[in-house]
């Protein structure tokens, strides 16, 4: 009996391996090896996993380990040999007229990923071709899609976030256009496709339909993908893609990132369903701030919501040479955050001592945070601490507040906090 069990499993590896043999082949594998161990295309720390690695990572694709799913497929969280935690995106499989273009999508985004080095775009670490359809296996980001914290948290983002969120998408995207070797169009920017970190950290993520453009190539696609909502317009005209196509898809990534809006939403008028138009009519009507999201009306300097809201209504324009590069977009964020920066060095007026929204939310204007996490914990702290200030008591001013909340000196942090309460009460 031990024998034929032997024999059974021999035969059955046997069998297994001219699989994975048979797949790695169709698949690609000595083209992507290539692809992986080229020079040019910076690929040092990309390799192929084997299907053994990624069923262990997986506890064999276990449902406790899906991170999301969609029409694309399903991503698991795995965690290697040497516990580092990865994030493995396994297609759907294909009927055969559509495996061609499910081919080229995969190694498209591996090529693209390889080559691309950016703290703002997720990293990809390798792939598997050991399998019916190709697996990726990126960076794991633990903190969900910006569209998930926009639509699904209302209100859970502060608008130092938003902007600082908006600021490292822009610097991404704008890379991939003028900075890389060859230029990289996106192709389907949205909210669902930039990933963020422990702290709030974007990473611009799903490569599979961008497109390699050569310096001496026109700037131009004609495979048009997208998303209804971010798509461009023009290309429905024209049928063509190009870089200010990804500048009008993030215009209504900001968008939604001021207004809390869905890029298409049902309950809107039927002229109004596209958050595009929406947001450009309620500018001509002046009802801009009408639509804003709370916690940005409350939070955002009128001069930075006025900077956004012409930032938006450039990128949206329906014509693309209108539209503002990515690396203008870029510029022009990192002008409107510097300006929470500049809030630092100034003072606020001075009320009598009234412990409201309205003072926590003026000093989250005059506190640089170290820690992203630490801002929540701002309401309490100022209430815990009202009492001590009323009395001169300064010393527990900052009671409750974690210790790596302000980037200043202690005493620094008890003038900040003191100038937002108010005069101390005689």
């Amino acid at each position: 009996m031990v024998g034929i069990w032997l024999s059974y499993w021999a035969i059955r590896n046997r069998r297994m391996n001219k699989l994975r043999e048979m797949f790695f082949e169709q698949n690609g594998g000595l083209l992507m090896q290539q692809l992986l161990s080229s020079h040019s295309m910076g690929t040092k720390s990309a390799r192929i996993f084997t299907e053994k690695e990624l069923e262990l990572a997986t506890d064999n694709y276990n449902e406790s380990r899906v991170l999301g799913q969609g029409g694309y497929g399903i991503v698991y969280k795995g965690i290697l040999t040497s516990n580092q935690i990865v994030a493995i995106k396994k297609s759907k499989f294909m009927d055969n007229n559509n495996q061609i273009n499910q081919m080229d999508q995969f190694i498209n985004e591996v090529v693209i990923l390889s080559q691309v080095i950016h703290k703002n775009v997720v990293k990809i670490l390798g792939c598997c071709l050991e399998t019916p359809v190709p697996l990726l296996v990126y960076e794991y980001v633990p903190g969900g899609t910006l569209y998930h914290h926009i639509h699904e948290r209302k209100g859970s983002l502060s608008w130092s976030i938003r902007l600082k969120i908006a600021t490292e998408t822009a610097d991404a995207l704008s890379y991939l256009h003028s900075a890389t070797e060859t230029q990289i169009l996106h192709r389907d920017v949205k909210s669902a496709n930039i990933l963020l970190d422990d702290n709030y950290m974007a990473k611009v993520s799903d490569f599979g339909a961008s497109r390699l453009i050569p310096q001496d190539a026109d700037n131009k696609t004609t495979m048009v993908q997208g998303t209804p909502g971010y798509l461009d317009p023009e290309c429905y005209s024209s049928g063509i893609l190009t870089e200010k196509s990804d500048v009008y898809s993030f215009g209504v990534v900001l968008a939604e990132l001021l207004t809390g809006e869905k890029p298409i939403s049902h309950g809107r008028k039927q002229e109004e369903k596209s958050l595009a138009i929406y947001f450009v009519l309620s500018v001509k009507r002046n009802s801009m701030f009408d639509i804003l999201e709370p916690r940005v009306k409350t939070e955002a300097k009128q001069e930075q919501l006025q900077g956004m809201t012409e930032l938006i209504q450039g990128c949206l324009k329906m014509k693309g040479d209108e539209r503002p590069t990515m690396k203008a977009v870029a510029l022009e964020l990192e002008r409107l955050k510097s300006q929470d920066v500049d809030s630092l060095h100034e003072w606020p007026v001075l009320n009598e001592c009234g412990v409201d929204e309205s003072v926590v939310v003026k000093t989250k204007r005059f506190v640089k945070w170290k820690s992203l996490e630490d801002e929540s914990l701002l309401g309490r702290s100022i209430s815990s601490c009202a009492s001590s200030h009323e009395t001169g008591n300064t010393s527990d001013l900052l009671m409750g507040c974690s210790s790596t909340m302000f980037l200043s000196s202690s005493t620094m942090d008890t003038e900040i906090m003191l100038a937002a309460l108010g005069p101390r009460k005689k």
